[in-house]
């Protein structure tokens, strides 16, 4: 196994920050899973431009703890031992609520019912979605051993500023993100025994395709000035920094939170 590179499962990979992930993994001789919940199109052509072999795609609805289930078992049918996990989906939107893609959901401009299915929605998958999945993982990570040369485990988990600065049109995304960091933390301590280091990696504003619009607007210039750098961080600058706390040599970084925002909120 550890001639063909470390078992990777990233979610949320069809774009974005996963799919610049998933690639960064394989571009160094991991096998991948790219794991997707809708965006099916998006996902197999990632999948077919990967380098390398033995990869594999899955799909799953992370807020469904059966698919989750199911997700980890294909997960693991694929590669034989998922090494790695990357928490890294998450929802801005509230699929049922229309208007905004984010979900926008501020406290005094929705109803209540919207107020409830934007909580219940983003909690479903950016928290418990991938506190389910690391169950899942983590116990296979216990059981089967890996590769000689290679750690027990590693999980690294996507989280945001925005669990510090605050989101006040989509308080269930900082607050699912905070929620996440302080879940890493504890499952640093609870699976280090077992071998498996747990890190956090907090970005900043990101210049995925789904922020190109609000970039390109007005409002892009100010989102960039937050910065002493004058603009936002890459896709690919993110996976690097997944990649490097998913490291075999990184176990020291266990329990970390790691601000990566190029010094747009200090702390």
């Amino acid at each position: 196994m550890s001639s063909l590179g470390r078992g990777v499962l990233v979610t949320g990979s069809s774009r974005g920050v996963g799919a610049a992930t998933a690639r960064a993994f394989a571009e160094r001789g991991d096998r991948v899973v790219v794991h997707y919940r809708a965006a099916e199109g998006q996902a197999q052509d990632l999948l077919d431009s990967l380098p390398g072999t033995g990869h594999a795609l899955v799909q799953a609805d992370l807020s469904q703890p059966e698919a989750v289930q199911g997700l980890a078992i294909e997960a693991v049918a694929a590669l034989g031992r998922v090494d790695v996990l990357v928490n890294n989906a998450a929802l801005f939107l509230d699929p049922a609520g229309g208007g905004n893609r984010r979900g926008d959901h501020r406290i005094t401009d929705v109803s209540y019912e919207d107020w409830v299915r934007a909580w219940q929605t983003t909690l479903a998958t950016n928290l418990m979605g991938a506190a389910n999945l690391t169950w899942c993982v983590a116990r296979q990570m216990i059981e089967v051993s890996p590769a000689d040369g290679l750690p027990r485990g590693r999980i690294v988990n996507v989280g945001s500023r925005g669990a510090y600065r605050g989101e006040p049109d989509v308080p269930a995304y900082g607050a699912s993100k905070a929620g996440l960091h302080a879940f890493g933390q504890s499952m640093a301590i609870a699976l280090a025994p077992e071998g498996i280091s747990v890190a956090t990696l907090a970005p900043g504003f990101i210049a995925t395709d789904m922020a190109a619009e609000l970039l390109d607007r007005p409002e892009g210039a100010a989102i960039r000035a937050q910065s002493p750098f004058n603009r936002v961080a890459s896709p690919e600058e993110v996976a690097q920094a997944i990649v490097t706390l998913a490291n075999p040599q990184a176990e020291w970084a266990s329990g970390a939170v790691v601000d990566f925002n190029g010094a747009s909120y200090l702390r």
